[in-house]
């Protein structure tokens, strides 16, 4: 029987910590009765002592964290390492103990597990995305030396979600993006569907919380009656089942908040109108079973066309296997139907761990594991992604699953992105068949480079000796392996172009200005060079031949005695001047950092208004155009990293900035009014209002252009309309 532990400095536990600690021990020595749970109790009580001064933002003892933590990887059965990692993953970060330290106490498995889940130090003097991105690199090592450390990192980011309330708006909303970018779709990667599922939802509520709370209403506002329809249909799939002797349980669940939400903004739908908001799971005994299952609920209800799937024949690179269906009932009432085995439901719910219990002494990634193949890849590419923007919009890509299947005419499958293209597959064969991709067929047939590839299509590519890729292509793909090939092809071939136009610049300019470039005094260019961050001659031409830098500015630099920097050329009228200085609080109120002369606009594709995360591309001719971060055109332009500048929004100003809504509404009278006192109320003026319908649907879409002050009030705004009754959806307009 446990005794009450006492921290090794002998301060006493709150009694409520103590029992938490024993219920821990309890479902451990249920889950693995063979193991030895001396070490968790001797980290236990070593992590409460060196915690013991530390408070949460809830006000409760710090332990209590790694604790839970502790809890939700015992929940999934995982071994002692990992949950002995669970009580100790904080204290290097948060306290004096040392790697080594850890090491000597509880093993090199422990020390190496918490090593890989502590965030990196001296990181200061970066970037918050540097810092980011980073951290992110070193998880994704550790996690192919061992697989424990991201499901120490995902229990440790799911408690954490859990208890988000308690700390700044600001920071919940950091946080939640990072969840929902990062975090679940590690976790679906792994096939970990309800750590996934519970991680979005926390996300969606702290990143859209009046959306959340729109759909938790509707969802609450017909619990009962959806309820009371999934208990009626138990019965009578049971009893269909039971007449045909198929064992089987039978499920019900409503559809969760994020993924309503999300198929919504997807499909721009009312929530009516989500085929899959209720479903039942039916797990039965094989896969034969699975098969004859689906045949009874086809015979049963009416199946709804294109809605089967069939994952049991065609697994997601996940592992996850199941039949889906939607049916329809004599009422009209829709809903999905899941068929799966035993084995295969503990795949979907737990994924990488319910494989991980039946392994003892498991702890890389195995070669033959397909749940892991994804991050052996993204570790080789990463080496060849130095930027830390690159990095991260990489990263975020290739987390999300594929969707497409596909065929070579050899009969080898490939999976690739939903959206993906000829051109995806030619490099998902090998990087010189992208490259000299000059066309593709498709099932016999030639196609658009530009087409979007289906499932079952056979795929041919067409090449051609010579050929080279297009910057244009990387509008069109969506792997990062494609991606990323072409972008290391421009960037080589640009760069040296670039170089060259920059020395031509620079020899025309110091003509003009009767200066000789061969009296240039070589520690004088090292100077300059250093000035404006440029490791060499050769970086800082590559910079004048992109446009970043004027030959005048640089030309003052290197003969300052020779040339004034009198008589400055006319801007542009179509861009603004602005300088490091005050003024530039006038122009739009955007300042660029550190560089003096440079002309800078809002991009017309996406018109950025205060407050959004923004970044600055340095254009030819026409300066600097700033775009918002989540712009779909960026990461198209930021694949040449010398022409990024650092811009940011000035303090204070009270420029107001237009920005285009549309309104997709349910004709009724009065709506229009409506609308315009959510508007009244905020004090915001309308520019233009048009109506119109559209086409595809058949309902109405009010386009607003309004003028606010900050990416907030809009935020308000859109929130304020899309409570309005009738009002189906709001969305911001891009120009």
């Amino acid at each position: 029987m446990s005794t009450s532990p006492v921290a090794a400095d002998h301060a006493p536990i709150p009694d409520a910590v103590a029992l938490r600690f024993q219920e821990l021990e309890a479902k451990l020595r249920k889950a693995r009765p063979h193991e030895d749970l001396t070490m968790l109790r001797e980290a236990f009580e070593f992590a409460s002592s060196r915690h013991s001064s530390q408070k949460r933002k809830s006000g409760e003892p710090y332990i209590a964290h790694p604790l839970e933590v502790a809890h939700i990887l015992a929940d999934r059965r995982l071994d002692r390492v990992c949950v002995v990692t669970g009580l100790l993953h904080d204290l290097v970060e948060d306290t004096g103990v040392s790697l080594a330290e850890i090491e000597q106490r509880f093993g090199a498995d422990v020390g190496g597990c918490v090593d890989g889940v502590t965030k990196l130090s001296r990181l200061d003097y970066y970037s918050t995305e540097a810092r980011q991105a980073e951290n992110f690199r070193k998880l994704l090592l550790a996690m192919v030396r061992d697989i424990r450390v991201v499901l120490v990192k995902l229990a440790d980011r799911l408690h954490n979600m859990r208890t988000l309330e308690f700390l700044p708006p600001e920071k919940q909303r950091r946080i939640a993006q990072e969840t929902a970018e990062i975090y679940a779709p590690i976790a679906l990667r792994l096939g970990m569907g309800k750590i996934r599922g519970e991680l979005e939802d926390l996300s969606f509520r702290f990143l859209e919380p009046e959306s959340y709370q729109l759909i938790q209403e509707k969802i609450e506002s017909r619990r009962e009656s959806s309820e009371d329809f999934l208990d009626a249909l138990k019965i009578v799939v049971a009893n269909r089942l039971a007449e045909a002797d198929i064992p089987v349980r039978v499920e019900g669940r409503i559809k969760r908040a994020s993924s309503i939400h999300n198929k919504i903004k997807r499909q721009q739908i009312a929530i009516d109108e989500v085929y899959d908001l209720l479903a039942l799971r039916l797990v039965t005994d094989s896969v034969k079973n699975c098969y004859a299952t689906l045949g009874l609920i086809h015979s049963q209800w009416r199946p709804v066309p294109g809605r089967i799937k069939d994952f049991i024949a065609m697994p997601r690179p996940n592992l996850y296997q199941s039949l889906h269906t939607s049916v329809i009932t004599d009422t009209g009432q829709t809903f999905e139907v899941q068929i799966r085995t035993e084995e295969m439901h503990r795949m979907a719910e737990e994924g990488i761990c319910a494989h991980w219990k039946y392994k003892e002494d498991r702890v890389g990634a195995d070669v033959d594991d397909q749940r892991m193949a994804w991050l052996r890849q993204l570790v080789e590419w990463q080496q060849e992604v130095p930027d830390p923007n690159d990095f991260l919009s990489t990263l975020k890509v290739d987390l999300y699953p594929e969707e497409v299947y596909v065929f070579t005419p050899q009969g080898k499958l490939i999976g690739l992105p939903r959206g993906a293209t000829p051109i995806d597959f030619a490099y998902a064969i090998h990087t010189e068949v992208g490259h000299a991709c000059v066309g593709a067929k498709s099932n016999g047939r030639i196609v658009p480079l530009r087409s979007h590839l289906r499932n079952g299509d056979i795929l041919e590519i067409i090449t051609q000796t010579g050929h080279t890729p297009s910057s244009d292509w990387l509008n069109l793909v969506k792997t990062s392996r494609a991606r990323n090939k072409i972008k290391h092809w421009v960037n080589t071939h640009r760069r040296k172009k670039a170089e060259e136009i920059g020395v031509k610049l620079l020899e025309k300019e110091a003509r003009r200005l009767r200066v000789s470039l061969k009296k240039l005094r070589p520690e004088n260019l090292e100077k300059v060079c250093r000035d404006y961050g440029c490791p060499q001659a050769a970086d800082l031409y590559a910079a004048l031949g992109y446009g970043r830098y004027s030959a005048r500015q640089v030309l003052s630099k290197l003969f300052p005695d020779d040339i004034t920097t009198s008589g400055q050329p006319a801007r542009p009228k179509s861009a603004h001047t602005v300088s490091s200085g005050a003024a530039s609080d006038k122009v739009d109120g955007l300042v660029v950092t550190g560089i003096d002369d440079i002309l800078v606009y809002r991009a017309g594709c996406c018109n950025p208004i205060r407050g959004e995360p923004i970044v600055g591309y340095v254009t030819r001719g026409k300066g600097v155009a700033v775009h918002s971060r989540s712009c779909p055109n960026v990461e198209n332009l930021m694949y040449e990293a010398e022409r990024r500048i650092d811009v940011e929004w000035a303090r204070s100003g009270d420029l107001l900035y237009k920005s285009k809504l549309l309104i997709e509404v349910s004709d009724r009278a009065g709506l229009l009014n409506d609308l315009t006192n959510v508007l009244t109320d905020e004090s915001v003026n309308i520019s233009s209002v048009e109506s119109r319908t559209n086409n595809s649907k058949g309902h109405p879409i009010i386009e607003m252009t309004i003028a606010v002050g900050d990416v907030k009030q809009l935020d308000r705004i859109v929130n304020a309309m899309q409570r309005v009754p009738d009002v189906r959806h709001v969305v911001r307009a891009a120009g």
